[in-house]
């Protein structure tokens, strides 16, 4: 195989395998069947497009033998129920346009949300399904096992099979006992995008933030009266203006006291702020509390109001973070709260609430990073460098690995 066309398949996989498998999903209404037949046709662009080369529509010729390979499926199966007679139509008649991605992305999303199935499952199977992200990717995301995850992934997909879950957008009166977990899916889909954790990608993978983003307007659109998923509009919009300045041309993280200012994107970063004013309107007028991407996204307004990174408010920072560990008090959101401390009040103070959470984060790499970098500042070379060793050995992320790898070697 050529390299050109093997990166060909490797990045059709990254953009391609959720659309076609939410395109499948729809015409076929079953999600292991859509699942499968993506993946045959995966393989049959690894065997074909060496030798044919690859097609003009890459999604299109995946969409179209993806199609053809459910249909074999359930054939094959002698299944001469519903399916196979909705699959001979589906044959025979005409097919939508192949490369449109209408709102089937958003139906698999709200499928997977079902109340039906454990949060950890809901969350884990969107991130497979409709982000296509790989279960290393998702364990990744979850600080457990790959095989852990690939046992809750196929737990899931049995029970919205076992259940016949309907592949619909739910009616108005079941949304808000979704929206809680699609939120969340999304979330970690726009993560994964900002900061990938695979040292087989890009550092940044734009097609993953921007699919989150246009995910979370279309569900905004259905509850335009939902602060969090506001708030969680804000928190992307805000995290993705500083896109262009977070990664050097030699491929380094560039960090945020490090980044150009002038690159961040002002359109995106007055969007972030409106919506943050009208969360915290909202939240005033009703006397209720702001949720936690509400509180993230002030985090983010915070630091995008500061002119440059000594002029950030870190009073403010720490206030909201006080308000977000009672909502969520995660040894992650912990962490970052101690980050915030150390730039109030001085890196011991920051490092003796990050050590506190040593058992629960030890194979966290950002705990290892954030302690390698307060111990630095204390002049503690040696054990510095002990913990920027741990923080490479957990880094998938190049750019990340890179950032790092520098600093512990400015240690001397």
């Amino acid at each position: 195989m050529t390299t050109d066309v093997g990166e060909a398949i490797s990045r059709a996989h990254h953009e391609e395998w959720a659309r076609v498998v939410a395109s499948l999903t729809r015409r076929f209404g079953d999600l292991g069947i859509a699942e499968d037949a993506t993946a045959d046709a995966f393989v049959a662009a690894l065997e074909r497009w060496p030798s044919d080369g690859v097609p003009a529509s890459p999604g299109a010729w995946l969409t179209l033998t993806a199609s053809r390979k459910a249909i074999d499926r359930i054939r094959r199966e002698k299944k001469r129920d519903e399916k196979h007679r909705e699959a001979r139509m589906l044959d025979e008649g005409p097919s939508a346009p192949l490369g449109a991605v209408d709102d089937d992305r958003l139906r698999l999303l709200f499928t997977c949300a079902h109340p039906a199935l454990s949060v950890e499952a809901r969350v884990a199977l969107t991130l497979r399904m409709v982000a296509g992200l790989t279960v290393p990717e998702i364990a990744h995301a979850f600080l457990v096992q790959e095989s852990a995850m690939g046992r809750r992934i196929t737990r899931a997909k049995a029970k919205i099979a076992a259940a016949r879950i309907p592949w619909r957008v739910p009616a108005a009166e079941d949304l808000p006992d979704r929206v809680a977990g699609v939120l969340a899916v999304l979330y970690l889909v726009f993560n994964e995008g900002y900061l990938a954790s695979g040292p087989d990608t890009l550092p940044v993978r734009r097609e993953l933030t921007a699919e989150a983003i246009r995910l979370t307007r279309l569900v905004r659109a259905l509850l335009p009266d939902d602060a969090e998923t506001a708030g969680l509009l804000a928190l992307m919009l805000l995290t993705e203006a500083r896109r262009d300045a977070r990664v050097t041309d030699d491929g380094e993280l560039v960090t945020l006291p490090e980044q150009d200012r002038a690159r961040w994107d002002a359109r995106l970063i007055e969007e972030g702020h409106r919506l943050v004013r009208t969360c915290l309107a909202s939240a005033a007028a009703t006397g209720t509390a702001p949720g936690r991407y509400q509180l993230l996204a002030a985090v983010n307004a915070v630091h995008m109001s500061a002119a440059t990174f000594d002029a950030t408010d870190w009073g403010q920072i720490v206030a909201l973070y006080d308000q977000l560990i009672r909502l969520d008090p995660s040894p992650v959101v912990a962490l970052n709260r101690a980050v915030a401390v150390a730039e109030l009040d001085g890196p011991e103070v920051g490092l003796a609430l990050a050590d506190r959470l040593g058992a629960a984060l030890a194979g966290y790499h950002p705990f290892h990073a954030t302690r390698a970098d307060l111990l630095r500042r204390l002049g503690r070379h040696a054990e510095a460098g002990a913990a920027y060793s741990h923080a490479i050995a957990l880094t998938g992320n190049p750019a990340e690995k890179a950032v790092l790898e520098r600093r512990r070697a400015a240690l001397g």
